[in-house]
C-alpha cells in the first residue's frame, strides 16, 4: 500500500478513536480562538470536527454551551494544579493559585485567548454574562484561602475579601489579556512569565501590611 494510503488510514483510525464530543471541543476551541466566538458558526465547528450539527446540539445544547464546556475544562486544569500544591502556608497557597492560572494559560495559547477575551462578554444569543461553573469552583477555593489568611492575621481586617479576590484574579487575567491583545495590536506588553510571577509575589505579602495613607485630592 502507498505511504499516502497508510497516512489516510491512520487519520481515519484516529478520527474513529476520538469521540465526536471531543472532536467538537477541539474544533470549537481552535475556531473560537482563531476567528472569535461571534464569527464562528456551529456549521463550521461541526464540519471541522467531522460530525454533524445535531451531534453538537446533542452534546452541548448550543454554541454558548460549547464555549462554557471549553472554559470549564480550562478551569478544571487550573483547579487540578491548585489541588496538587505542596505549600502548607497560606500566602504560598494564594500565590500558587494565581500562578496556576498563569501556567495553565501559558501552556495553551488557544485557551489563554478564550479565557481572557471571550469568557465574560455579553452574547448576542443571551443577555447574561457568561460565567462558567469551573470559575465559580475556583473562586470558592480562593475564598477559602483568603478566609484562612484573615483568620491567621495575614490579611488586614479592613479589607473586603471578595474585593481582594476580584482584584488579584482580575489583575492576573489582565496581565495575560494584555499579552494576547499585544499579539493582535500595537499595545506594548513586553513582560514574561517570570515578570508576572514577580509582580504577584510582591503583592501577596502586601495584603497584611499597614493601611496606606489615602492620596489627598488636588483641592486639599
Amino acid at each position: 500500500m502507498p505511504l499516502s494510503g497508510l497516512a489516510a488510514d491512520s487519520n481515519t483510525e484516529k478520527a474513529v478513536s476520538t469521540s465526536s464530543r471531543e472532536r467538537i471541543l477541539q474544533a470549537a476551541k481552535h475556531l473560537f480562538a482563531r476567528n472569535g466566538y461571534e464569527n464562528t458558526s456551529t456549521v463550521a465547528i461541526a464540519r471541522d470536527a467531522g460530525t454533524s450539527e445535531s451531534q453538537l446540539m446533542k452534546h452541548f445544547g448550543s454554541k454558548q454551551g460549547l464555549l462554557v464546556a471549553i472554559l470549564d475544562r480550562g478551569w478544571a486544569g487550573i483547579i487540578q494544579r491548585v489541588q496538587a500544591l505542596s505549600s502548607r502556608d497560606n500566602p504560598g497557597r494564594l500565590f500558587g493559585m494565581l500562578e496556576a492560572i498563569v501556567i495553565e494559560m501559558g501552556n495553551d495559547q488557544e485557551l489563554k485567548e478564550l479565557m481572557t477575551l471571550e469568557s465574560r462578554r455579553m452574547r448576542k444569543d443571551g443577555r447574561d454574562v457568561l460565567m462558567s461553573r469551573g470559575y465559580r469552583q475556583f473562586a470558592e477555593l480562593f475564598d477559602v484561602v483568603l478566609s484562612d489568611m484573615r483568620r491567621d492575621g495575614q490579611i488586614r481586617a479592613d479589607l473586603n475579601l471578595e474585593a481582594v479576590r476580584a482584584a488579584l484574579v482580575g489583575m492576573t487575567e489582565s496581565l495575560l489579556r494584555d499579552q494576547v491583545v499585544a499579539m493582535r495590536s500595537d499595545l506594548r506588553a513586553g513582560f514574561s512569565f517570570d515578570d508576572i510571577r514577580e509582580v504577584l509575589q510582591a503583592l501577596v505579602p502586601a495584603l497584611a501590611g499597614d493601611p496606606v495613607t489615602p492620596f489627598k485630592s488636588a483641592n486639599g
